[in-house]
This record gives C-alpha cells, sequence and structure tokens, in this order.
C-alpha cells in the first residue's frame, strides 16, 4: 500500500509533501505494538492534521509481550537530509498503564537549555512525543502500558549534517514536527499556498493583517491576539515573497508576531529565514546589546550563547529584554517600511508566548508589562 502523506483537503500532489520524523516514530512504535499479534505491512495513525497510511519497511515479534518494527521516511521534492532514513522502534508491554518514551542509539541527548525539551532527555521533541502516545494508548491491552525506544542507526553520523550540536543536542539527531506533515521548500506551489491564504483574507475585506513565521507563531498570536483565524497569516521563510505579495494586493497594515529566533533575522535584512540560508541571531542580539548600554562582558556573554532562548535569559538576567527589544523591533520596522508601502508593527515573543517588546501600536495586542 503506498503512503498517503496528506489529507484530501489540502489538494496538492502527494510528491510536494512528506512526513516528519516524528510521524514516522510514531508509525514504528505503532507498529511495534502490533507486531506482536502478526505481522504489520502498514500502519494508520493518527496527527494533528488527520490520519495518514504509513508503510512499515519490517516488523517482528520479539516475544510474548514484545515487538520491534522499523519505517523509512520516504522521500519527497526537497533536500531534506532526513530523507530515506530508517527509523526503529522497539516496544514492550508493561503492567503499569501508561507509555514512557526513551531515545536509543541515533536519538540526540539534549544539554543545554531554551529548547522545548529539557536538558538530560533525549530529543524527542513535544508533539512526537504527544503523537506516540495517542496513537498506542488507543491500541494497548486494557489496564496495560508500554515502554518504547526510539533508534536512528544512521543518526548520530546524520547529526554531523545537522545544527544539533551548535544546539547543545549530541549524538544523533532530533525527532520532529508540530504537524506530522513536511511540506516542500522547493516548490512553486509551496509558496503559492501561502500565496492563498493573502487571498482569502483579501476576499474577506481584510486590510489588516497579522504575519506570523509558521504554527508556533499561529498558536501564540490567538492567545494573545483578539483577531479573526483568516488575519492570521504564515509566511514560512518567506518573508521577502509573502510582503510583497500583500504589498500587491494593497494590504494596508501588518503586524509580524513571531519567535524572537526567526522575527529578529528581519532586522538583518534577512528576508528568507530559513537557517540554512542565514542565521545572524547572536550578532544581532549582541549588536543591540550593545547599543542599549550593555558592557563588553554581557555582549561576550550573548555571543557565546548557543540559543536564542538562553539569549532571552540572559538579557533578562541584565534587566534589559525589552531595551533591546525594543530597539530590534524599531529596526524590522525601519527596515520593512523602507521595501515594502505597508504600515508595520512588530510583536516579538519568546517560546511561552510572552511579549519581549513594548514599542508596538496595535491595540489588539493587550499589555503584558
Amino acid at each position: 500500500m503506498e503512503n498517503r502523506a496528506i489529507p484530501d483537503k489540502y489538494h496538492l500532489k502527494e510528491s510536494e509533501y512528506g512526513i516528519t520524523t516524528g510521524s514516522v516514530a510514531t508509525a514504528a512504535a505503532l507498529a511495534a505494538l502490533l507486531s506482536i499479534k502478526g505481522k504489520v505491512e502498514y500502519v494508520e495513525i493518527e496527527t494533528p492534521l488527520g490520519e495518514i497510511d504509513i508503510c512499515v519497511n519490517v516488523s517482528e515479534k520479539l516475544g510474548t509481550y514484545s515487538g520491534r518494527s522499523s519505517v523509512i521516511k520516504y522521500p519527497y521534492n526537497d533536500p531534506d537530509v532526513t530523507k530515506n532514513l530508517e527509523i526503529f522502534a522497539e516496544l514492550i508491554l508493561t503492567s503499569i498503564p501508561g507509555v514512557n518514551i526513551k531515545g536509543g542509539t541515533g536519538i540526540g541527548v539534549v544539554t543545554k537549555p531554551g529548547l522545548q525539551v529539557p536538558v538530560g532527555e533525549a530529543a524527542i521533541n513535544p508533539t512526537p512525543r504527544q503523537m506516540i502516545i495517542s496513537n498506542l494508548s488507543k491500541n494497548l491491552p486494557d489496564g496495560m502500558g508500554a515502554d518504547v525506544v526510539i533508534s536512528v542507526p544512521a543518526g548520530k553520523e546524520l547529526a554531523k549534517r545537522t545544527l544539533n550540536s551548535r544546539l547543545g543536542i549530541v549524538d544523533g539527531i532530533s525527532i520532529l514536527g508540530t504537524t506530522g506533515f513536511a511540506r516542500s521548500m522547493n516548490l512553486k506551489s509551496y509558496k503559492t499556498s501561502y500565496r492563498c491564504q493573502i487571498d482569502v483574507a483579501v476576499a474577506e475585506g481584510y486590510t489588516e493583517l497579522v504575519f506570523v513565521p509558521g504554527n508556533i507563531g499561529e498558536a501564540i498570536a490567538k492567545k494573545i491576539l483578539n483577531v479573526d483565524d483568516d488575519q492570521l497569516i504564515q509566511m514560512g521563510n518567506f518573508v521577502s515573497y509573502m510582503l510583497s505579495e500583500a504589498e500587491k494586493e494593497n494590504v494596508k497594515k501588518i503586524t509580524l508576531l513571531g519567535h524572537a529566533g526567526k522575527l529578529i533575522k528581519i532586522s538583518a535584512g534577512i528576508f528568507n529565514t530559513k537557517h540554512s540560508v542565514a542565521d545572524g541571531r547572536r550578532e544581532i542580539i549582541a549588536v543591540h546589546s550593545a547599543l542599549v548600554g550593555a558592557d563588553e562582558g554581557v555582549v561576550n556573554e550573548i555571543f557565546q550563547s548557543n540559543t536564542t532562548e538562553e539569549m532571552i535569559d540572559i538579557l533578562k538576567k541584565h534587566s534589559i529584554v525589552k531595551n533591546v527589544f525594543n530597539s530590534i523591533a524599531e529596526r524590522i520596522k525601519e527596515i520593512c517600511t523602507d521595501r515594502f508601502k505597508i504600515d508595520f508593527d512588530v510583536i516579538i515573543v519568546n517560546m511561552e508566548g510572552q511579549v519581549l517588546n513594548n514599542n508596538y501600536k496595535s491595540i489588539t495586542i493587550p499589555n503584558q508589562e
């Protein structure tokens, strides 16, 4: 059976979409559970965006209460380093209800704060963890639980081609994903799918929109803004393209809202925010810290940091968070206004959705001071 990798409502060719490592790990874990009863050729898993049928590469019963399986992350039209990667899951049924997930060979371990996973734990992000728990829980025998080990034999070597080491993730890759689906970053149709959001908003009469980088930004925006869903536009990494398209449609005002790790790149003229294209986060925060009066020691401490959240913690320690992010927000507004005939506002947040600057003008944003 072929992988059915995208719900019908998206109406795009399957080759434009893939599945995340989180979906692959979930499928492997479910297949390992089902293999206790017999050979498994494919599984149907539930993701935040719907169901997917995924082919199982190998499944085998290890004992009366244990099984193992592997699933291959099939390729799609994107330069994703995890394409064709084989992810394994080994599962043992337990008498204790609940699902316990551990990382095995090739799964990175988090060693620095500021990520979505606590220090010391396997780099399996919250959504994939919840997907594994949810899909297994529906299929566990009554009153039983499971211990699951996710492993990627090629993970340690593959991690050398990622930013994991810089982020403090050692000895392997991360299991990622917020929706279960991976969209190609190469295709023209991918940009078009983003562009369609603007078309819908304009057709409904909106002239003021909120642009967010992706799912995390959208979730935060829904919590802190009083706007309709169709006013929220995901721009992905294509900041310049999306702002240009909005300008063509005579959008009057755009509030740029997002996590600092993405949004602040714009202040340096980086209008494609994909990390492999350009970064500069340390340089940006270090420079603006100096601009607001931070001494050399603070600037150096920031520059030696690995994650944006870690840098934010340093700014908080020295009571200059608002000053620094006000400075960055002003630069973002300045550089965007120079390029596009649109009125801009900027809201920079951390992973918890706390607003880091207070120089926005929008009446839809509550004062969080």
